[in-house]
């Protein structure tokens, strides 16, 4: 059998062998042949080319040998869960293909009509506009936090007194976009997961609610369904 040089590929290969429970029975009684097939396994996702997902992108695969103290229940990550990281480790540098209209469809709220905006940012500050409408919408729930109806902050953009207060949303959306070119992107950080890792910490000292541990899947999920091109 050919395996498929794709990422996707190869985790699929994973989840059928790992949930195959004939399979997953004869090679727990063999742990020598176990331990052989997650080399080569292994071996086969480091083949995977860096400039498509780095090699920190292993440590999200799970053991596909790893079990709890039932045979029964293998502790893996479900195959949903291991796409969207994969997801996220996709470069959303480039400015992106997605038109105005396009993303205007997914907006609402404060958000509503502003896809020119987001275009226009993205251009300029060459920044996929799905990213940062993907943001935005994360950020405000899809325009309707309060910091987007009383401070037109659509971002979570923080200053010397707490969240920023824009004259207009058109304002927010160009300084999110330049904040994330300047002191982001232009410092190697291009992929939703390490964009996430620092523009919403997990533990941070003004996240007492945790919501930062959503921040990542939340803007992926919204960037999956913004990135048209």
């Amino acid at each position: 059998m050919i395996i498929g040089d794709d990422m996707l590929t190869k985790i699929m290969l994973t989840n059928t062998i790992t949930r195959n429970d004939k399979l997953r029975a004869q090679m727990t009684e063999n742990a020598e042949f176990s331990k052989l097939f997650s080399s080569v396994l292994n071996q086969l996702l480091d083949q995977q080319p860096t400039s498509l997902i780095g090699k920190e992108s292993m440590n999200l695969l799970p053991n596909p040998f790893s079990y709890t103290s039932s045979p029964e229940a293998p502790s893996m990550t479900t195959f949903t869960e291991l796409a969207n990281q994969a997801g996220n480790l996709k470069s959303v540098l480039p400015f992106g293909s997605s038109t105005a209209a396009q993303i205007d469809q997914a907006l609402s709220g404060k958000l509503a009509g502003m896809g020119s905006v987001f275009v226009e940012a993205g251009e300029k500050y060459n920044i996929d506009p799905a990213l940062l409408a993907a943001i935005a919408q994360h950020e405000t729930g899809n325009g309707k936090s309060r910091a987007a109806l009383e401070k037109n902050n659509i971002a979570g953009m923080m200053g010397k007194n707490g969240l920023k207060t824009y004259a207009t949303v058109e304002d927010s959306i160009m300084d999110m976009a330049r904040n994330l070119s300047q002191n982001y992107l232009d410092k190697g950080l291009t992929t939703i997961a390490n964009i996430g890792a620092k523009y919403a910490p997990v533990g941070a000292a003004n996240d007492p609610t945790g919501l930062n541990n959503y921040w990542v899947n939340g803007v992926t999920k919204y960037y999956n369904k913004l990135n048209i091109g």
